[in-house]
């Protein structure tokens, strides 16, 4: 077992509901192994403009219910260059800082990967990101309040919807994933799903509202802003053109997705894999993601865990279910 004494946390990339909840996990966990805890400020930026925190129990007090994240989060592009990688690491050996924990996704781990080989410093991922875009992971953290968000906001879409007769096309996040459409498109009971995953164009959209119940009030099509056809506004143009008698609005939900209170599920996956990322450091875990697989924690290395997603989690039974159930 490696003796660590002092562990570096920061969030980087995309905030996701949850991080907070991940911080005071890493930290407490660390506090139980007797580790000290720094936490930098914005991500990778603060490892390199050495701005950081000392962190105790008090200072991740009452933050497991808060969303964002208490150590702010950025996109570092210094952090890509070898110079700013070597500033960050001349600041972790200034502060005797014997391994990190980085909480964020793809672009999060891909800068981690690089860093922990140049240096052979040791770090422990966890997987922070609404778009569930990760292998090694059967769910990130922020991915279930996400969801819920959307489930929320289109009900109340749903209700204008009715009382218009409207056809509301719905844009969600997810980058080039299509998970959080998916999901949250079968708990709304969407009329149709459009996914970069699931190859599905306008003709099809325009086929399923063909074969659709005639005398249904209102319909929902849920849009992955990823999707190959070019966005919820996009579609809307091409089904206006073909069927200018449906009153077809759009709406965009963008970054409330991210905000908000975290689910219970988020808090526990959070509070479960921050200290598994502790424990993982302590014997001698390097480079790798921690996640939760079937209920059990598991370390991914960053290479297999960095977009192997959409093979993995879009299979042809998601797809199969939608078609049923929008039938």
């Amino acid at each position: 077992m490696n003796k660590i004494k002092k562990i570096g946390v920061l969030t980087s990339g995309g905030d996701s509901p949850g991080m907070n909840a991940a911080i005071r996990a890493v930290v407490r966990g660390s506090i139980y192994y007797d580790i000290e805890v720094t936490g930098f400020i914005r991500g990778y930026e603060g490892l390199i403009n050495n701005d950081f925190i000392p962190m105790d129990r008090k200072s991740v007090a009452n933050i497991i219910q808060r969303g964002g994240t208490v150590l702010k989060t950025a996109r570092s592009e210094a952090f890509r260059t070898v110079e700013g990688r070597k500033k960050a690491y001349e600041n972790l050996k200034a502060q005797n800082i014997d391994a990190l924990v980085v909480i964020g996704g793809d672009g999060t781990f891909t800068g981690a990967n690089i860093f922990s080989k140049e240096f052979d410093f040791p770090i422990v991922g966890l997987p922070g990101t609404i778009d569930n875009d990760l292998a090694g992971t059967d769910f990130t953290i922020g991915y279930d309040s996400a969801i819920n968000t959307v489930i929320d906001a289109v009900d109340r879409i749903r209700d204008t919807a009715e009382s218009h007769d409207r056809l509301f096309i719905v844009e969600v996040m997810g980058r080039d994933s299509g998970l959080i459409a998916l999901r949250s498109g079968i708990g709304v009971g969407a009329e149709a799903i459009m996914i970069p995953e699931a190859n599905m164009n306008a003709d099809d959209i325009l086929h399923k509202l063909e074969h659709s119940r005639k005398d249904k009030a209102s319909k929902i099509i849920i849009v992955a802003e990823g999707d190959d056809t070019g966005g919820a506004f996009k579609v809307g143009e091409i089904l206006q053109e073909k069927y200018p008698h449906y009153d077809t609005k759009v709406s965009v939900l963008g970054h409330i997705q991210r905000g908000g209170k975290p689910t219970c599920m988020d808090r526990v996956l959070a509070s479960r894999l921050g200290v598994a990322a502790v424990e993982g450091l302590i014997s001698g875990e390097s480079g790798v993601m921690a996640g939760q697989v079937n209920r059990e924690i598991i370390f991914t290395p960053f290479d297999h865990a960095i977009k192997h997603i959409n093979a993995e989690k879009v299979s042809a039974k998601w797809l199969k279910l939608i078609d049923i159930l929008s039938f």
